[in-house]
C-alpha cells in the first residue's frame, strides 16, 4: 500500500508503542489498514483494530480492509457479524469497540490499533487492552485527532521519556490528501481553536477550563529535591485521594517538584509520608482551613493540630478564601511571561498537571465540576498559591460623607 512521506515515517518506526496525533483527513485509516495487514502477514497472529464503538469500527475500516485483503487473496474466511477476517496463513484480524471494553479481556494480542484514541475511556487501555500485549510482547499503534487535554495528550507528552515509545504529530495537509485551498476554506469556517485542533492537530484546552492560564510554558524538568531544603506544601484533606502539592519557593515564584496522592488515607499517614520523603526539611503547610474543625485522628485532635504537633509550620486563612479568589490568584501565577515563569511544575507530577489541564466548570455555568475528581489536587495547590500570592482587591476611593439635618433659614 502506497504511503505519503508522513505516513511512511509512522509505519517505518521500529518502536513497540507508536502514537500518531493527526489532523482530520490525514489518512489515519489508510495507515491503520496498512499496519494491520503488515502484522497479520506473519503466520498465526492475532491482530485487533479498536475504535470508540463497535459501530464506528465497522463504518471506518470493515469494508475497506475486507476488500483490500480479499483482492490480495489473503482471506480464507470472513465473519460479517463478528467483524473478523481469518487469513490463509492462520492469522486473524478482528474489529472491536471500546464502548464495552470489559468484554475484550482474556486474549493475547500480537498487534493492536487504537483509533480515535482521544474518544476512548483510558481504562480501556490501562485495565483491559494493555495486559493483552504482555505475554506476546505485542505492539500498539495509537491514532487520533486531539480532543482537549485528556489521556491521549498525556500519552503523547510522556512518549519521549519512555523506553520503546515514540510520538508523531502531523497536520491535515501533511497527509497529502487535502488541497491547501480546502484547508484555508476550513480556517474561514471554523473558530481558531477548533481549526487548530481539527486541522493542525494541536492540543487545545476546552473553553470552560478553570486554570485557563496554565499551559506547556509551566511544565518542565525541575531540579530534584535537595536534602534539607525548606519545602512548602499545599494540602487538601480529602480522604481519597488525600492530595498534596510539594513545592519550593524561589525568588521568581513557586516550583512544584513533587506530589503526594494517597487513597483512603488521613492526616497521620500524610505526616508520616512527608517525614519519610523529606526527613531533614523544615516544612510549611498551607492546608484547607476546614482542618481547624475536622478530626480524623483517634486522639480527637483536629487535622491542623496534628500538623502543628508534627513540627510543621501551618499557615491558613481564618475563613475559607472564596473559590473565585483562589482561581484568580492561581491564573495570575500561571500566566505566561517573558523570561522567568512564576509557577513551574515538574513533568513527573502527573496528578497536578492533569488537574490543572482538566478541572473545568460545569457546562454553561461558573460552577466548578467537583464530580470530575480533578478538584482535589487543584484545591491543594491553590490553598498555597492564594495565601502566598493573594490577588489584591481594588476599591474605589470614596470621599467621606457628612450626614445630618440642614437648618432651614428664612
Amino acid at each position: 500500500m502506497a504511503l505519503t512521506p508522513a505516513q511512511k515515517t509512522i509505519a517505518q518506526s521500529p518502536l513497540r508503542f507508536r502514537i500518531a496525533v493527526c489532523g482530520r483527513r490525514f489518512g489515519k485509516t489508510h495507515v491503520a489498514i496498512r499496519e494491520l495487514a503488515k502484522f497479520a502477514a506473519q503466520p498465526d497472529q492475532l491482530v485487533w483494530y479498536v475504535a470508540p464503538t463497535y459501530k464506528q469500527a465497522k463504518q471506518i475500516v470493515w469494508r475497506k480492509i475486507k476488500r483490500r485483503l480479499t483482492d490480495l487473496n489473503w482471506v480464507a474466511k470472513s465473519n460479517e457479524n463478528e467483524l473478523t477476517l481469518e487469513l490463509v496463513n492462520g492469522s486473524i484480524i478482528a474489529l472491536k469497540g471500546a464502548d464495552n471494553y470489559d468484554s475484550l479481556r482474556g486474549v493475547g494480542l500480537n498487534f493492536l490499533v487504537i483509533d480515535e484514541a482521544a474518544d476512548i475511556d483510558p481504562s480501556a487501555w490501562y485495565e483491559t487492552l494493555r495486559p493483552t500485549l504482555s505475554d506476546t510482547a505485542g505492539a500498539a499503534l495509537f491514532l487520533g485527532t486531539p480532543k482537549g487535554y485528556n489521556w491521549f495528550k498525556e500519552l503523547y507528552d510522556t512518549a519521549a521519556s519512555r523506553q520503546g515509545w515514540v510520538a508523531f504529530q502531523y497536520t491535515s495537509i501533511d497527509g497529502g490528501r487535502i488541497p491547501s485551498e480546502e484547508i484555508e476554506a476550513a480556517r474561514q469556517d471554523l473558530d481558531e481553536r477548533t481549526f487548530r485542533q481539527e486541522y493542525l492537530a494541536s492540543f487545545e484546552q476546552y473553553s470552560g477550563v478553570i486554570a485557563y492560564a496554565f499551559g506547556d510554558h509551566n511544565v518542565c524538568g525541575l531540579n530534584a529535591y535537595d536534602q534539607g531544603e525548606p519545602i512548602i506544601i499545599g494540602l487538601d484533606f480529602n480522604v481519597t485521594p488525600f492530595s498534596a502539592a510539594v513545592m519550593r519557593q524561589t525568588k521568581w515564584g513557586l516550583e512544584c517538584f513533587d506530589e503526594i496522592s494517597i487513597a483512603n488515607s488521613n492526616t497521620e499517614e500524610f505526616i508520616q509520608e512527608v517525614k519519610n520523603r523529606y526527613p531533614k526539611s523544615t516544612t510549611t503547610c498551607y492546608p484547607d482551613p476546614a482542618g481547624v474543625q475536622r478530626r480524623t485522628s483517634a486522639s480527637g485532635q483536629t487535622d491542623i493540630k496534628l500538623l502543628q504537633n508534627a513540627g510543621f509550620k501551618v499557615l491558613y486563612r481564618q475563613q475559607h478564601p472564596a473559590v473565585k479568589d483562589r482561581i484568580n490568584a492561581a491564573n495570575s501565577v500561571f500566566k505566561q511571561r517573558e523570561g522567568t515563569q512564576r509557577f513551574l511544575v515538574d513533568q513527573r507530577c502527573r496528578n497536578v498537571i492533569k488537574s490543572l489541564r482538566n478541572y473545568s466548570y460545569k457546562e454553561n455555568t461558573q460552577v466548578p465540576d467537583k464530580d470530575s475528581g480533578y478538584d482535589h489536587m487543584f484545591d491543594a495547590l491553590t490553598y498555597a498559591i492564594e495565601y502566598i500570592y493573594p490577588v489584591k482587591r481594588e476599591y474605589d476611593a470614596r470621599q467621606p460623607q457628612r450626614f445630618g439635618h440642614k437648618l432651614y433659614i428664612k
